[in-house]
């Protein structure tokens, strides 16, 4: 993250050094916050929380809690002020005037991060694209020193306006401009995204997306299940290209992909930019929603509510969902214990050790067929391509050849039933015109 602090680092001393600081209406945890920083390379030398009902609008702090941060900052030696909610501009403006230094909010630690481990040309393009609208409204600041040049008339004329206020127009102007492009390829890349898509349908497998906080294992759960190499690494928002890979459980194929990880007030910026990425889960059979099951029980329900958001967000909140309870070999008997009580429905797997995922095949599976449906078809003989296909997605099914073709008892997912509704065969009785 790049700091606009000035001046050197002392001898042995990170050269971006962060003090934390938050409005909160009740506890002190920043420890999202410091991770969230050390991830983007900063190293954090202090905090502070005020609890209050909401934000000072103008602010973020009040005045005397910042006169407290300003002390404590100058002494831990801090170069830039970390604040763990996204600031208006206004409060920005005011929060750095009366520190005397740069101050990032959440938001832009995050899109950092993203920045930085965007690799695929798509992740980079949605990057920016998140990055240019939540920098536009902020523009006006970066030039308010020409705009003083231009204040000598009351009111605004012809000869008066600054040479500040025409550059503010003009990047204004062209970062519009970027924007729109960027959603225009991104729409060229969600077109071919769904082309692929569609390819996939055509295989009639069953479809499972890896939902869930970021860091909580998916992309080793993936490998795991499927025996693929998706790189992993211990830290956050490490996979932002979703990897779709092939798994076989219990002699049936699926598809699985893994998604970007979600988090805490998860910048709306970045939801709607990866809009593309997002719909492999609202277009799955089946969300495995995948949460680290070591960490304790108060924080793991924070990060429950905070995928179910997102979720709810992006219209997935009606898929089937199973909860996996990851990182079981991290996780002692007594916390074993109070996960069966809590979490009598998930099922407690290590994506590293194996353990438990055997079991996690077999509840797929149930979880699957809970979403067939029941259909009773009549295939004109001339359909033997599509009568094909049944079998394949089917697996086992009841036909019985008659004069006017063959009809056909199976249970198909839902996706699968629609397609083929047009061959249904109404409360048992045989459709006139179909052979």
């Amino acid at each position: 993250m790049q700091s606009r602090a000035g001046g050197e680092a002392r001898p042995g001393r990170a050269r971006q050094r962060a003090f934390c600081v938050a409005a909160l209406e009740s506890g002190d945890d920043l420890g999202e916050l410091v991770e969230l920083l050390r991830t983007a390379g900063v190293a954090v030398v202090g905090q502070a929380v005020q609890h209050r009902e909401r934000p000072h609008p103008n602010s973020y702090l009040g005045p005397g809690k910042i006169e407290e941060v300003k002390v404590a900052a100058r002494a831990a030696d801090a170069n830039v002020v970390a604040c763990d909610d996204e600031l208006s501009p206004r409060q920005e403006r005011n929060l750095e005037a009366a520190l005397d230094m740069p101050v990032v909010d959440r938001t832009t630690v995050i899109l950092d991060i993203f920045a930085g481990h965007a690799n695929s040309a798509e992740g980079k393009l949605q990057v920016e694209l998140a990055q240019l609208e939540y920098n536009l409204a902020r523009m006006r600041g970066l030039w308010t020193h020409l705009e003083r040049l231009g204040a000598g008339a009351a009111q605004p004329g012809i000869g008066t306006r600054g040479p500040g206020e025409t550059q503010i127009e003009t990047d204004r102007r062209l970062a519009r401009d970027r924007i729109t492009a960027l959603r225009r390829r991104l729409a060229g890349v969600k077109s071919s995204r769904a082309t692929m898509r569609a390819e996939r349908e055509r295989t009639h497998l069953p479809r499972i997306a890896l939902a869930g906080y970021t860091n909580a294992g998916k992309s080793t759960l993936l490998n795991r299940l499927t025996g693929a190499d998706v790189g992993v690494r211990d830290r956050l928002f490490h996979t932002l290209d979703p990897s779709t890979r092939t798994a076989r459980l219990n002699g049936r194929p699926y598809l699985m992909t893994d998604t970007v990880g979600f988090i805490r007030k998860l910048p709306h910026q970045l939801v709607d930019a990866f809009a593309a990425t997002l719909e492999e889960t609202l277009q799955a059979d089946l969300v495995l929603h995948v949460v680290d099951a070591s960490v304790a029980e108060a924080e793991m329900t924070e990060m429950l509510s905070a995928v179910d958001t997102v979720l709810e967000g992006i219209g997935a909140g009606d898929r089937p969902r199973l909860l996996v309870l990851n990182k079981a070999d991290a996780v002692d008997d007594e916390r074993r214990l109070g996960l069966d009580f809590a979490h009598a429905d998930g099922i407690l797997v290590s994506a590293v050790t194996g353990d438990g995922i055997e079991a996690l095949g077999v509840r797929i599976e149930q979880e699957f067929r809970r979403t067939l449906r029941s259909v009773e078809l009549l295939l004109p003989y001339r359909e033997g391509a599509s009568l094909a296909e049944l079998h394949e997605a089917a697996g086992d099914l009841e036909r019985t050849d008659t004069p006017e073709g063959v009809r056909v008892r199976a249970r198909l997912p839902a996706t699968l039933a629609e397609r083929y509704a047009r061959f249904a065969v109404p409360n048992g009785a045989t459709p006139v015109g179909r052979a």
